[in-house]
């Protein structure tokens, strides 16, 4: 059931029908990385409505941010199972999360990730490019540290199915839980 308050977006999951909306979304919000992000990463679209059922297909469920009956955000979350030696046992990923250009600065994507905090009962790790320093601060500002070099290497490794350029070139963020687990 979707949240509904007064003067509020509505935070509902996404729905099949969604799709196509929800990759505009990334598409256009990822503009943000183009020049930013090294140009070997970077291409356009961004994520394609086919990688992005991918995503979907591979376990990523993805939540959306509705103002007047328009979806203008995502915001996924993925359960991973770890039962090898390296890592920190299962957790959850926060995946592919987008606010459109013209809602940013609203508090839409804090809500979001309010949400999805309020879901999750695993640790939470979050990736994401090391020269995105606005979803670093915002991350931070929600309470989740960046992890050292060491860390991360380990982390994007063992959680995520990335090529090594992208790892080089991301960082990893931990809730506390995490971080605990991490540091021990």
């Amino acid at each position: 059931m979707p949240d509904v308050l007064a003067g509020a977006p509505v935070l509902r999951p996404c729905l099949p029908a969604d799709e196509p909306r929800m990759a505009d979304i990334v598409n256009d919000a990822a503009v943000a990385y183009k020049g930013v992000i090294p140009a070997d990463r970077w291409h356009e679209p961004y994520m394609p409505l086919a990688e992005l059922q991918s995503e979907i297909a591979a376990g990523v469920r993805f939540w959306g941010a509705e103002v007047e009956g328009a979806l203008v955000g995502v915001m996924g979350i993925q359960d991973v199972d770890n039962t090898s030696a390296q890592g920190i046992g299962d957790v959850t990923l926060v995946r592919h999360a987008y606010v459109a250009t013209a809602q940013r600065g609203k508090g839409l994507g804090g809500q979001l990730l309010a949400r999805l905090m309020g879901m999750v009962e695993r640790p939470v790790l979050i990736g994401t490019w090391a020269a995105a320093v606005w979803a670093l601060g915002f991350y931070q500002k929600h309470g989740f540290v960046l992890t050292s070099q060491a860390e991360k290497e380990t982390l994007l490794r063992t959680y995520w199915n990335i090529p090594a350029r992208q790892v080089e070139t991301s960082v990893v963020l931990a809730d506390a839980r995490a971080l605990g687990m991490i540091r021990g």
